[in-house]
């Protein structure tokens, strides 16, 4: 019924895709304390898209995390638009090189219309780079953020 459309989400991804990311999240944060967020949005125009990860990086309240290693990956399907954003304990640790070699590998994925490989990809690597910096403590560890994926608009 055409009243209700605005209650319809929209779906960028198929379940199988979003099954894809929501395990490459799990399997990065196995092995760390650090945290990888997901937020999928059509549109993200009149904004640079990593001025609206970080609005939306602080609304998720990834900022809060013990250690301050938590990462968003951001992308508006429709305007072909991605950010990676970092919260400063892992920032420090890694750079911007690290940030920078992972725009351009998502780009090029992009570039060939594969934005759930990207998306995995990317999170991949975070996860190595959590790893790395913030191994998982079995005493200290507890899961800070939801690890499904969030839409937007």
């Amino acid at each position: 019924m055409a009243l209700f459309s605005f209650l319809r989400k929209t779906v960028f991804f198929s379940q199988e895709e979003q099954q894809r990311i929501t395990d490459a999240i799990r399997e990065a944060e196995r092995r760390t304390s650090g945290e990888v967020r997901v937020f999928i949005e059509s549109r993200c125009r009149f904004v640079d898209p990593l001025d609206r990860a970080a609005e939306i990086f602080l609304g998720l309240k990834m900022d809060q995390t013990d250690e301050h290693n938590a990462v968003l990956v951001y992308v508006a399907v429709k305007d072909h638009q991605f950010a990676v954003l970092a919260d400063g304990g892992i920032h420090k640790k890694v750079g911007d090189v690290f940030w920078n070699a992972e725009v351009a590998a998502m780009r090029k994925h992009f570039l060939q219309d594969h934005v759930t490989d990207a998306i995995v990809e990317v999170i991949t690597d975070i996860g190595e780079a959590l790893h790395t910096h913030f191994p998982y403590d079995r005493d200290n560890d507890k899961n800070e953020l939801p690890d499904e994926i969030v839409f937007g608009r």
